[in-house]
């Protein structure tokens, strides 16, 4: 954890279309609600509620004061794409003794000094975020993977080998899969997902290059459906056109 943030929201009785005075005049309207608890319809400066959402994201507890203190997390922010301007914000409370499940960051520490690096291959990082489950106050920022171990074509690097601080753990998904019947399988942990990969330079682009042409296939086909489909759609508009006519 970071260090503790905090933000003064206070409590907001205008509602409707009447919150674009609260908006004209700096302040941002929103909602806190949770477990056990009313919805209440806050307002709060949009400075110091923009320092808040960069600091926190949606993974790190926000300590609400005002006339009724909260931990919360951020849950939506509604972003006004002409003014750039926060146009609401919706936080989920929590209680500071039961657990909360959250994505955080997966962070690749050692890049750049691995022996594979060092020998001109490439660490490509394939998933970025993952779920844990903590009491809020011990919800971790990031989840750190060392890649200082890769150093061959082809290793693969899993969540197996991630720092997770103290009384932190990550959230099992339960998948079915046809292969559950088979004698002796054992269903994947989310440790066995694969973090990051070492490539050879070449083989990557070629990689890329397969997965761009597919994709591209992929259009052509579906442009194809969709002139003929517009074809024919008009020559039937003409026959139906022509019976009329006679």
């Amino acid at each position: 954890m970071g260090d503790k943030i905090t933000l003064a929201v206070n409590e907001r009785d205008v509602h409707g279309k009447k919150v674009k005075r609260l908006r004209r005049e700096g302040l941002v309207p929103g909602v806190v609600y949770g477990p056990g608890i009313d919805p209440m319809s806050i307002q709060v400066p949009e400075r110091e509620l923009k320092k808040a959402v960069v600091a926190a994201g949606k993974h790190t507890p926000v300590h609400l004061t005002g006339s009724k203190r909260r931990i919360a997390m951020i849950k939506e922010v509604d972003i006004d794409p002409i003014r750039n301007a926060i146009h609401h914000v919706s936080f989920h409370a929590v209680r500071a003794d039961q657990p909360v499940t959250t994505e955080v960051p997966i962070v690749l520490t050692g890049q750049g000094e691995s022996e594979a690096e060092k020998n001109g291959l490439i660490v490509l990082q394939t998933i970025d975020r993952v779920e844990v489950k903590a009491l809020p106050m011990d919800l971790p920022d990031s989840v750190e993977v060392s890649v200082l171990d890769l150093a061959e074509e082809g290793q693969k690097l899993t969540l197996a080998a991630a720092k997770l601080p103290e009384n932190v753990e990550f959230v099992e998904h339960e998948v079915h899969s046809v292969e559950e019947d088979d004698e002796g399988y054992e269903a994947p942990k989310v440790t066995d997902q694969v973090v990051a990969t070492v490539w050879e330079p070449g083989a990557l682009a070629a990689a890329n290059e397969a997965s761009a042409g597919d994709a591209e296939d992929e259009s052509a086909v579906e442009s194809e459906h969709g002139e003929t489909g517009e074809t024919a759609s008009s020559e039937e508009s003409v026959d139906e056109s022509q019976q009329a006519e006679s």
